[in-house]
C-alpha cells in the first residue's frame, strides 16, 4: 500500500524530472549525463524537504542506498569530464 507521503514524494520527483527534461530540451542541452545530474540534485532536495521529524518509515531508510549509488555515478561523471578536459600526457 502506497502511503500519501510516499505518493507525494514520487509525484514531486516525477515533476522535477519532467521539468528538467523540458528545460534542458528548451536550452538544447539535453544529454543523459546532464539529465542525471539535475535529477540527482532534485532528488536530494526532495529527500531533505520531505524528511519527517519524528520517525522514519522503512521506505525512507532505503533511500540512502539510492543516494549512495547516485553519488557514485555522479563521481564517475565528474572524473570522466575532468579527464576529458585535461590535455594528453598529464596523467
Amino acid at each position: 500500500m502506497v502511503t500519501r507521503r510516499r505518493q507525494r514524494f514520487i509525484h514531486a520527483q516525477l515533476a522535477w524530472m519532467l521539468a528538467a527534461v523540458l528545460v534542458l530540451s528548451l536550452l538544447s542541452s539535453l544529454t543523459l549525463e546532464l539529465f542525471f545530474v539535475v535529477s540527482l540534485i532534485g532528488f536530494l532536495v526532495i529527500v531533505e524537504l520531505t524528511a519527517p521529524f519524528n520517525i522514519t518509515p522503512a521506505w525512507r531508510r532505503r533511500l540512502k542506498w539510492l543516494i549512495a549509488i547516485g553519488l557514485v555515478v555522479f563521481g564517475a561523471i565528474v572524473i570522466r569530464r575532468i579527464l576529458a578536459i585535461l590535455p594528453p600526457g598529464v596523467l
